[in-house]
């Protein structure tokens, strides 16, 4: 398969930077654990005297638009100061209030409403259940409160020492030993985005990788996941084929491909429509966090063919300065 794809190919990175546990938190927590479910809105048909009053009342900066749970846009301080300029305070809400609303899943990782505040330089952002209604609001303060409260209760802490299969390879004798993992991921299923990342952390952990490993691959492959469900026409396949001296990582997809891989790296750069923007993904980071996450990445694409990433994380840090034998790890690099 590798012959089919002949296009530019990204530099390779070596040696990925060391990752912390609230690197980790962003991408396990949801962003249902950490918004504020208490939500103070406004509807089309009030004034923007009722606006004034409950933005100063309250104490915010802006407040969803709904009718009936539905979001139909957002009105804040600036439209607030607009209509105070224009000594227009009998207005109704509907005259002033944005329609182009940067909107998150209460589902979705946290990580997705950080690169949406960093993209779109908003104070916060609504949040959606999966049938489109608003349920909560968060903000970048929710987010430290909800990432420090985690770390604060041991957040998610598993009794791997029950189950442990760190001695797997050591009890296999062959010249060439590696477990390989598979998952399918479908397009557009943002509900399930992460899972497939979460399990591999989950795996790694079982099979005694410390803590560093686990979190460095899991954030790179739920990059990879989350990219495969954005932009790939059919989905794709993440493949993970774990070795006692490293972890390779493939995510490979059949279309449409990426046309400029170098502008692709670029931090902010996106390809995203604006339909899955406005659900507060394709922030254009996703190929960057990659980046640093991993010892070596190659991206291979080809508008008619499709795109292979392959990523590998070695696993002590000497083997990033060697490979198996050229002859066996090629060939089955390559299958």
């Amino acid at each position: 398969m590798d012959d089919l794809f002949e296009e530019e190919e990204a530099p390779e990175v070596l040696l990925a930077k060391s990752l912390t546990r609230v690197d980790e938190l962003a991408y396990d927590l949801r962003v249902r654990e950490v918004m504020c479910d208490q939500v103070k809105a406004v509807t089309p048909d009030m004034t923007m005297q009722d606006v004034l009053n409950l933005l100063r009342q309250e104490h915010i900066s802006g407040a969803p638009v709904v009718v009936d749970d539905q979001l139909l846009g957002v009105i804040s301080l600036e439209d607030l100061i607009r209509s105070m300029t224009d000594n227009d305070l009998e207005a109704k809400v509907s005259k002033y209030m944005s329609t182009q609303v940067i909107a998150v899943n209460g589902y979705d990782a946290v990580i997705e409403a950080v690169k949406a505040f960093t993209r779109y330089k908003v104070g916060r952002l609504p949040v959606l259940n999966r049938n489109g209604k608003l349920v909560g609001m968060i903000t970048k303060g929710d987010i430290t409160r909800g990432v420090l409260g985690a770390l604060q209760q041991g957040y998610h802490k598993e009794e791997i020492q029950k189950y442990r299969a760190s001695h797997l390879f050591e009890d296999i004798i062959s010249d060439r030993t590696s477990l390989i993992l598979r998952y399918r991921i479908q397009p557009h299923d943002f509900i399930h985005g992460g899972t497939a990342s979460s399990l591999i952390k989950r795996t790694l952990l079982r099979l005694g990788a410390n803590p560093q490993i686990a979190r460095r691959c899991g954030i790179a492959v739920y990059e990879a996941e989350m990219n495969l469900i954005i932009h790939a026409t059919n989905g794709g396949l993440i493949r993970l084929e774990i070795e006692p001296h490293r972890i390779l990582i493939h995510a490979i997809d059949d279309g449409p491909g990426i046309p400029d891989i170098q502008l692709a790296m670029q931090p902010g750069y996106s390809t995203a429509s604006e339909k899955i923007r406005e659900m507060g993904f394709g922030a254009g980071m996703g190929l960057v966090n990659m980046q640093r996450c991993v010892d070596k990445m190659s991206l291979r694409s080809s508008p008619e063919l499709g795109t292979k990433l392959e990523m590998k994380i070695y696993l002590q840090y000497e083997e990033s300065l060697k490979e198996p034998s050229q002859s066996s790890a090629e060939e089955t690099d390559q299958k």
